[in-house]
């Protein structure tokens, strides 16, 4: 990417905190919901009009994922926590004067004020520092002070949201945007020579918080997954069972990546939109002088996609919400 080592090695930002929620758009949102619940074990924290607020028991915030009725599936917006007001008040003077804000969005369900703006891909996202802490009453409380509440007794409960990945037509724009604006370090990415087709970015010591890939008609906007976080890989054949058996299309079946290097699996939610699940989080990076690994196309399959596991199939890499008319919302089960 370009200029991207003299960006990195400049005085860092450290204003964005984590990612806080993801909303999710989707045309059939009672059977994604269930998704959620039955199988994931996740928890309705409440309905508001067409929205449903969802929160994984080890979330800190009342909520981590809302899902919304909409006529076709995709991204709503990604919502990144700051580390102070003040470091809100640096980063919405920056990112009004990128062009690319929308403006303050005061009246949203668990949370204060928040800017909204958009990549140059048009991905919407917020910063926002005011959030609501979820509030366990005594019979769901975990006597390990540490977890927000109990373990559910359904489905294979995933633990906290991890991550969320962009389809762009261009991810070395969006990437640069974000590194610019808000402070994210590039810690890996994928080149086909000098053209960036790929980046996995943070603010933290996790490998991504955000990952940007080639939507290969260069159409703007899509989401490829949102992910939820396990910790260790044997939940991910327990849930790929209970998906599995209960008629839930299976893209990649339990894995480990070469980026990132996290044990993974895909399925498509009812409503059309993908989700990972992650069996660990991959390595951490403790280095502050971390140097991006780049890999180049040609040695992806087989290495950088899986690392142990099949080869990804090519709905990976061409795959995205909203999908073209020509490819099915819901893909039929096995």
């Amino acid at each position: 990417m370009t200029n991207e080592m003299t960006r990195q090695s400049e005085e860092p930002i450290f204003d964005v905190a984590q990612i806080v929620h993801v909303e999710v758009l989707s045309p059939t949102p009672k059977e994604t919901v269930a998704f959620y619940t039955d199988m994931l074990g996740m928890e309705i924290v409440d309905q508001v009009e067409e929205k449903t607020y969802m929160r994984a028991y080890e979330d800190s915030y009342k909520y981590s994922l809302i899902v919304t009725e909409a006529e076709e599936a995709g991204l709503g917006h990604v919502a990144w926590r700051t580390t102070s007001p003040q470091a809100l008040e640096r980063r919405v003077k920056v990112l009004e004067q990128s062009g690319y804000g929308l403006g303050w969005s005061e009246e949203e369900y668990g949370q204060g004020p928040a800017y909204q703006f958009t990549t140059p891909d048009g991905h919407k996202m917020e910063v926002l520092w005011e959030v609501e802490y979820y509030e366990c009453d005594e019979a769901k409380r975990s006597k390990l002070l540490s977890r927000s509440q109990k373990r559910p007794l359904y489905g294979v409960p995933v633990r906290r949201l991890d991550h969320i990945n962009l389809m762009s037509s261009n991810p070395e724009a969006d990437t640069k945007f974000l590194v610019e604006t808000l402070g994210f370090k590039i810690r890996e990415q994928i080149k086909d020579n000098d053209h960036v087709i790929g980046t996995w970015n943070s603010v933290s010591n996790l490998v991504h918080e955000i990952a940007f890939m080639q939507e290969p008609n260069g159409v703007k906007g899509k989401l490829h997954h949102v992910c939820y976080w396990y910790g260790i890989p044997q939940n991910l054949y327990d849930v790929a069972d209970l998906l599995k058996d209960h008629g839930h299309f299976i893209e990649i079946p339990p894995n480990k990546h070469g980026v990132s290097q996290a044990f993974c699996m895909y399925a498509y939610e009812p409503g059309g939109n993908r989700v990972e699940l992650f069996g660990d989080a991959g390595y951490l990076i403790m280095d502050p002088d971390w140097k991006t690994i780049t890999w180049q196309m040609k040695d992806v399959p087989g290495n950088g996609d899986t690392w142990i596991g099949a080869v990804f199939p090519d709905s990976f890499w061409t795959y995205g919400t909203p999908a073209p008319a020509t490819v099915p919302l819901k893909v039929a089960a096995e």
